[in-house]
């Protein structure tokens, strides 16, 4: 059975596993995407950049929790928190913060590759 939250510890993969039904899951999948779209679309991404947006949204996931304890006075621990904010900027800043041209074939070359294959 899928899990409705992530994982704590970052477990590659963690996306697909979430249950698909739930709206933390829809959220997650819609911000994976947008993420994706930033850097040019998922499918020009090497792995290894779609392991690191992986990473980034767990991050992003967990600073959020982490955030939420300490505004409810909860047990906050600033120590890991700056940890992963720190990790989380690291890895934004290895992808880049700049959004990314999809790669899009012009009308005119797509109506020739049209025409030649007919």
């Amino acid at each position: 059975m899928s899990p409705k939250t992530p994982q704590k510890k970052f477990n590659t993969g963690w996306l697909s596993e979430l249950d698909k039904r739930t709206a933390l899951a829809q959220v997650m999948l819609e911000r994976y995407r947008a993420f994706t779209d930033d850097l040019g679309g998922a499918d020009s991404l090497t792995y290894a950049k779609r392991s690191l947006v992986e990473r980034a949204l767990h991050l992003e996931y967990w600073l959020a929790l982490q955030e939420r304890a300490l505004i409810e006075g909860a047990e906050f621990d600033v120590g890991k928190w700056t940890q992963a904010t720190n990790s989380l900027q690291g890895i934004l800043s290895k992808l880049g913060l700049e959004r990314q041209a999809k790669d899009v074939t012009s009308l005119k070359d797509y109506l020739h590759a049209r025409e030649a294959s007919a």
